[in-house]
């Protein structure tokens, strides 16, 4: 009786545990995403207290609008066709061969995914734009046309299908295939009947992630596609920003909110399927050596895609930031030139890191609670549903919650516009995602039964984490906030909107540079940006550093 006692007050204890540990995050997503979006849309087709539901129709009407759907759906499938095309070639070869400099070449390969847009967009300028490499070697340029854009979308997302796909793959059972071999199968057979449906789930979610990354490209396109090219994000910008135009901009978030949402739906499926379909092995005993001239010959092109694609723009923008003499630009962005900026460029660097680490912080606090209270096996619909919610920041105009930070967050008690943390807050939102699925598959290894017994016990909520969880999955939270920190130190789209003059952070200082004329303006972007590529670049390898198989891949 005593026991049945016990096991109540620990069930009671467990649910109250719960609802404590969701508390802040939903109050953190309904104050700083919820009424952001709801006050921009509302501001846009609200007049008087009626609701004008007919400019919807209105606006998609519009034939320029209907080219900017179009152009944002294909360019976003071409890219994803693209990127499994190149990368899947890869993510066999991180999973089945074993290499030496295997693990410094995964660290390259993730740079680029883990890069600002913005940086993405100067580093394909400099390599296809106006005195970019292709333009001195052959009078070849590819700015302001589809397939820079393309391009630079293939490098940003590279990594996500490498490690989406290959972290799965090396977990396969190889002997599968091997048997289906034995029984007269060839090896393209074999593949494509034993292995490949194997890798569906991941194929299909690292293509679904891809497409969601593309579909919302805000920095690529806003700097590669000049006035020719815009996606929804990218039009929803302008139509705020520059047209002051905000029912037309309502539309667009609309429609971008919907979008976003069946992809994540259809994401959150194949992930499902993903993680239950299949029995998975040692990745450590998978990979091999490479044998015979084809594994070679796939080898060293995947070495030579590396090079190309995604060492070579970075190479160039390096050497960009260098042409002038003695770190020219470099010691131009110490000095104030009275124009767009109040302050000296350099102190961009001082801003966004500073930024980042207030955001590193909201986002590790409100995504590890999140993450501790999905893992409760007695989680209801609600707390799973919250899961899925948890994951809009990634595909929602990043430009609808900036602005909607400004119209929302201004009255007390949350009169925000003049204050420092608003821009922290904005990079905390697109961080919470990466903490949560970081933190999340080492939460759910932990044996429930540990932390049962605990509570039986007598232990308190906070004690059974203290003493049973945290061990854990103290590496699995440096790795997050890891992804925090660089996300948050490169996020654009909702920080030109909010960041002050006086504090610029590095993307926004860079925009601004490329958006005036001169040699100068374009040179201090590229030391910028070459800056800001090595600090994201050294966090990087801290998490190669810490990163272990039970940790996971994105």
């Amino acid at each position: 009786m005593d026991l049945t006692r016990t096991e109540v007050a620990a069930r009671r204890r467990g649910a109250a545990a719960r609802f404590g540990l969701l508390a802040a995050p939903v109050a953190f997503f309904a104050v700083f995403f919820a009424h952001p979006v709801a006050a921009i849309v509302a501001r846009g087709l609200k007049t008087d207290g009626t609701w004008h539901l007919a400019r919807i129709g209105e606006v998609l009407a519009q034939s320029d609008v209907r080219h900017v759907l179009w152009f944002t759906t294909w360019q976003a499938l071409v890219s994803t066709a693209l990127t499994l095309l190149v990368a899947l070639p890869g993510a066999y070869v991180f999973a089945r061969l074993d290499f030496p400099g295997k693990q410094v070449l995964r660290a390259v390969v993730t740079v680029p995914f883990v890069l600002p847009t913005v940086v993405v967009g100067t580093a394909f300028l400099a390599l296809v734009g106006r005195g970019g490499l292709l333009d001195e070697l052959g009078g070849v340029r590819l700015d302001t046309t589809v397939w820079a854009i393309l391009l630079a979308h293939v490098f940003f997302n590279y990594a996500v299908v490498v490690r989406t796909v290959g972290g799965l793959w090396a977990q396969l059972d190889p002997r599968q295939e091997e048997a289906a071999r034995m029984l007269g199968a060839s090896q393209l057979k074999a593949w494509r009947q034993v292995t490949l449906p194997a890798l569906a789930p991941a194929v299909a979610a690292a293509a679904l992630m891809v497409f969601l990354f593309t579909f919302t490209s805000f920095g690529v396109v806003q700097i590669l596609g000049g006035p020719t090219f815009s996606t929804l994000e990218v039009e929803i910008y302008r139509q705020t920003s520059e047209i002051f135009d905000l029912s037309t901009a309502a539309v667009l978030t609309l429609i971008q909110f919907v979008a976003v949402g069946a992809i994540l739906a259809v994401h959150a499926w194949t992930v499902r399927r993903r993680e239950t379909a299949l029995r998975l092995v040692d990745a450590s005993v998978t990979s091999r050596r490479p044998r015979g001239a084809g594994q070679w010959a796939l080898l060293g092109g995947v070495l030579v895609t590396v090079a190309v694609l995604l060492v070579l723009p970075l190479t160039v923008l390096v050497q960009r930031s260098l042409d002038a003499p003695g770190f020219g630009y470099y010691r131009a962005l110490t000095s104030e030139d009275g124009g767009v900026f109040l302050v000296p460029p350099i102190e961009a660097i001082g801003n966004s890191l500073s930024y980042a680490v207030a955001a590193t912080l909201i986002a590790v606090v409100i995504g590890g609670l999140a993450a501790v209270a999905l893992t409760r096996r007695d989680a209801g619909r609600f707390v799973r549903g919250f899961d899925a919610l948890l994951m809009l920041p990634l595909g929602v105009s990043a430009v609808t919650v900036g602005f909607g930070f400004l119209i929302s967050l201004d009255e007390p008690p949350l009169d925000l516009r003049s204050s420092w943390i608003l821009v922290p807050l904005a990079q905390a939102l697109v961080g919470v995602p990466f903490v949560v699925r970081t933190m999340l598959p080492v939460l759910r290894a932990v044996d429930v039964r540990l932390r049962e017994a605990a509570s039986v016990l007598g232990a308190s909520p906070w004690r059974v984490w203290r003493e049973v969880d945290l061990p854990m999955v103290r590496r699995a939270l440096l790795i997050a906030a890891g992804f925090a920190f660089a996300v948050s130190l490169g996020e654009f789209g909702a920080t030109v909107f909010i960041a002050r003059p006086d504090r610029p952070t590095l993307p926004v200082a860079v925009a601004r540079l490329l958006g005036r004329p001169g040699d100068l303006n374009y040179g201090q972007a590229m030391a910028l940006s070459t800056i800001l590529m090595v600090v994201c670049a050294v966090a990087l390898l801290v998490l190669e550093r810490l990163r272990t198989d039970r940790t996971g891949e994105f």
